[in-house]
C-alpha cells in the first residue's frame, strides 16, 4: 500500500482528544501532513496543534500520532510530529461531524 496524505489522514482518525472523545482530523488538530519517498520507505511529517496552548493532553496526542503512524507498515521510514500553535485553532477547523458530536451549530 502506497502511503500518501489521505492514507495518512484516515489513519489519525484513530486518534482521539481524551478529553474531547472525537478524532484529531475531525477536530481540525491536524494542520499539514508531508509525505517524503525516501529509498524504499516514506517519511511522514505532521503538523499538530491543540485546542489551547496548554492542552494538558497534548504529550499523549503527540505520542498516539506517532504510534498509529508507525503501525501504518513496514514502508514508512521516519515519523515527525510538529506542534504548532500558529495559527491558533478555531472551532472553525472543526468538521461537522465533529461540531454535532459536541453539540456546536
Amino acid at each position: 500500500m502506497a502511503i500518501c496524505e489521505q492514507t495518512v489522514l484516515e489513519a489519525l482518525k484513530q486518534v482521539t482528544d481524551p478529553e474531547l472523545f472525537i478524532n484529531v482530523v475531525d477536530l481540525g488538530l491536524i494542520y499539514e501532513v508531508q509525505v517524503t519517498p525516501r529509498d524504499e520507505k516514506t517519511d511522514i511529517h505532521v503538523k499538530v496543534t491543540m485546542t489551547s496552548p496548554a492542552c494538558p493532553s497534548g504529550p499523549q496526542m503527540v505520542a498516539d500520532v506517532k504510534d498509529v503512524l508507525r503501525h501504518l507498515g513496514e514502508e514508512v521510514g521516519d515519523v515527525t510530529v510538529e506542534v504548532v500553535l500558529s495559527p491558533p485553532w478555531t472551532p472553525d477547523r472543526m468538521s461537522d461531524d465533529a461540531r454535532d458530536a459536541l453539540g456546536i451549530y
